[in-house]
């Protein structure tokens, strides 16, 4: 008679996250624009200040970076 045991097994398979989000984790420099993809309102990037952070000066929707636009 073989008994049915609940034994663990080894795992040993080859996880592949460790993605960084958007642009890979980095910064896109200084320059470019922040862009309001509600009304196109485009205004200069400031070094050290997100666009995700500002409101758009016409309608106040959330800005975003020009280049995550991809267009």
């Amino acid at each position: 008679m073989s008994g049915k045991g609940q034994g663990r097994g080894q795992g040993k398979g080859n996880g592949q996250g460790g993605g960084r989000g958007r642009n890979k984790g980095g910064s896109f420099g200084v320059g470019g624009f922040c862009v309001c993809n509600k009304c196109g309102t485009k205004v200069s990037h400031q070094q050290g200040v997100k666009c995700t952070d500002l409101k758009c000066p016409d309608c106040g929707h959330t800005m975003i970076r020009e280049e995550l636009l991809g267009g």
